[in-house]
């Protein structure tokens, strides 16, 4: 079902000329210089085809003719009318002459072999080779350009006074193909993908742009040990795939894992890409949904450092369609609502990759979904900055110790994703995790709490039929809840007689209050006395505290997890209401003096 996707999908760019995808037979590959030749096949100059991405340099991105799969072994094949200068020059920076000028030799020998049809840029290319000295490579190009930087680097011909490359001129076009079919040996078979009779790719092309996956690619497809094979069939001959599907499939792949793609994101270890059947809005919304949330309501703006008014017209169109979607609309800007809807995740697995999840649908139930998801984590704020619309990122890196994105847990942002767009509940570790960052660092964060009501908003209910409110709900008699509140309470009152204090009963006793109540909570009432009556200003008084305690006979001496979590919910609602200034009601609250 990939694969079929995929290859339908480079059908559709392969239509659209304004994607510029390759054809088969030639891939996107970095290229750093061009060695620019006259028509008898003098070296000109070396143009340096790098620019500039911040304070680096970097490679461009060009169609030339490949194979379509790794070059390995010991003497590996020359690529055509471009390589490494190991290959188009006899010389690198890798100091081994001989096998270098094996390379040279293999290059020159391929590139002499092509027929003469008089061709300029190819008699060029081949004036070049007949004639030039490896031995002399770092003293030629010195001239031009320091012999270090191109030493090594991958290069293309360009005849002077023409803008395209050699590569690509028509001549070099029917002689790669002629080369292609003349080292074709693939057998026939059905393709499992198309269903039809073709060559079988014996190996499939090289997938990058995963996190983490190897620089030079990895594989989705791949058999390499006798212990994956079956009935004496070798490499990819196990799973039929025809050579125009491999290539299809991806191409098609690459293209939505390259540099500045908007079609790929990052959720902690699973580089996730997306695509629709037919082009649609939401290919340009979920990224945003996904990776940094929409643009600030327009009251807001001006609290959200950086992400301010001027954020872009589609961040603020996508607030518009999420707005509609919580609330259970479908808004008219999302289009056709059937259109078939795509979501990979890919994470690194040595020289392969692992699928983390992979959800069709179609783009109606999708943003229905999402919309659902919002509706469940909606929960008051604390402060204007906080996002409204957390995206993916945001909420997985509250998951994270030091919230640094290579601790996400990587297990739990597929499970939580696959939750999502599926419309299941969320995963019992997603509770687990939570609770277990609140008791390492003692913070019930916005965010926390927001995945902690959406975690009980989808729980099956069971015995229990308490549904988690937006705000503080004072009429719970859930002990977790209840217990949450009335550490919130004692809290306050310290900080109300201790103006100023470094640390609350929150940084010594959070976990212990929420894991074992009995332990903890008589003594924190004792000092609550004292407290109350040291403050010579507070919210805090006898009666306010014996509201909440009303009913609690006694303390439990331990609560399950999910009573700790309805402990963290109950904390967080109470201590919002606590600092909400006396003239809102249903404003954002301010935040506390941490």
């Amino acid at each position: 079902m990939i694969l079929q996707a995929l290859n339908a999908y480079y059908q559709r760019l392969a239509d659209d000329p304004s994607e510029n995808v390759p054809r088969q037979g030639y891939s996107r590959e970095k290229i750093h210089f061009a060695l620019i030749l006259g028509q008898d096949g003098t070296l000109l100059d070396v143009h340096d085809l790098r620019i500039q991405d911040g304070k680096k340099l970097v490679p461009k991105e060009l169609f030339v003719p490949h194979p379509g799969k790794k070059r390995a072994g010991t003497n590996p094949p020359p690529n055509f009318l471009w390589d490494n200068t190991g290959y188009v020059l006899g010389a690198d920076a890798k100091g081994k002459p001989d096998h270098t000028r094996k390379c040279f030799l293999a290059f020159r020998k391929q590139t002499l072999a092509i027929p003469d049809d008089g061709d300029a840029g190819l008699t060029a290319v081949r004036a070049f080779l007949d004639a030039w000295e490896p031995e002399r490579a770092p003293e030629v190009i010195s001239t031009f350009l320091p012999w270090d930087e191109v030493a090594g680097w991958n290069v293309v011909f360009r005849l002077d006074g023409d803008m395209g490359y050699i590569h690509d001129r028509p001549a070099a076009r029917t002689a790669w193909e002629a080369l292609r079919g003349q080292s074709a040996d693939a057998d026939q078979g059905f393709c499992l993908v198309t269903g039809r009779l073709a060559p079988i790719a014996r190996l499939h092309p090289a997938i990058k742009g995963v996190r983490g996956a190897q620089s030079s690619g990895a594989s989705l497809v791949s058999f390499n040990l006798d212990a994956f094979t079956s009935y004496g069939k070798e490499q990819n001959h196990n799973a039929p795939v025809s050579e125009a599907a491999a290539f299809g499939y991806t191409t098609a792949l690459n293209h939505l894992l390259r540099a500045g793609s908007n079609r790929r994101v990052q959720i902690g270890d699973a580089t996730t890409v997306f695509w629709s059947e037919r082009p649609h809005v939401l290919e340009d919304l979920m990224g945003l949904f996904l990776d940094k949330g929409p643009a600030p309501a327009p009251d807001d703006a001006e609290h959200a450092d950086g992400q301010a008014a001027d954020d872009g017209d589609l961040a603020r169109h996508v607030r518009l369609v999420l707005e509609a979607v919580r609330e259970g609309r479908m808004p008219k800007e999302l289009g056709d609502t059937d259109v078939r809807f795509y979501v990979l995740g890919l994470a690194p697995n040595a020289a392969r990759l692992s699928v983390r999840f992979f959800e069709v649908s179609t783009t109606g139930k999708i943003a229905a979904r999402v919309g659902s998801h919002f509706r469940d984590i909606n929960m008051e704020r604390r402060h204007p900055r906080d996002p409204e619309f957390p995206s993916m990122w945001q909420l997985l890196i509250e998951l994270a110790p030091l919230r640094k994105s290579d601790n996400i847990p990587p297990t739990l942002s597929g499970a939580l994703m696959r939750a999502i767009l599926g419309g299941h509940p969320y995963p019992r570790s997603l509770l687990a995790a939570i609770i277990g960052r609140i008791r390492a660092d003692h913070e019930v964060s916005y965010l926390r709490a927001a995945l902690l009501k959406g975690y009980f908003t989808r729980a099956p209910k069971g015995d229990n039929t308490w549904e988690v409110g937006v705000t503080l709900d004072p009429a719970s008699t859930d002990i977790g809840y209840r217990l949450g509140r009335l550490f919130a309470i004692l809290e306050k009152a310290q900080q109300d007689a201790l103006p100023g204090i470094n640390a609350t009963i929150r940084d010594r006793f959070y976990g212990a209050a929420s894991a074992t109540p009995r332990a903890v909570f008589p003594r924190l009432i004792h000092l609550a006395q004292f407290h109350i009556s040291k403050a010579d200003y507070g919210y805090i008084s006898d009666k306010r505290l014996g509201e909440v305690m009303e009913g609690l006979n006694d303390f439990p001496a331990h609560l399950t997890m999910d009573q700790q979590g309805r402990f963290a919910l109950g904390y967080y609602h109470q201590r919002n209401a606590l600092w909400r200034k006396a003239d809102t009601t249903a404003q954002a609250p301010v935040p506390a003096d941490d």
